[in-house]
């Protein structure tokens, strides 16, 4: 199987687990408040992982040499 389709197929099973976990709160499907924060929890853990999956995919880790400064004057007063 190639890297991006298991990455893709991933990717949906969350989602999809993400939206019904999100449709059953949002339809009544909770009964009580321990029901309510287990159901919470995994929305937060689905959310959690779809963005380190992107965050992986877009390669954003911060380059260490680069840093985080950016120079606003671009222009040197001699």
């Amino acid at each position: 199987m190639e890297e991006m389709t298991f990455i893709d197929k991933i990717r949906k099973i969350i989602k999809m687990r993400h939206d019904d976990m999100v449709s059953a709160m949002a339809s009544g499907g909770v009964d009580n408040m321990e029901k309510y924060n287990y159901m919470l929890g995994q929305i937060r853990t689905y959310q959690y992982l779809s963005q380190e999956i992107s965050s992986l995919l877009n390669k954003k880790e911060q380059n260490e040499q680069d840093g985080t400064i950016i120079n606003i004057n671009s222009k040197t007063k001699d």
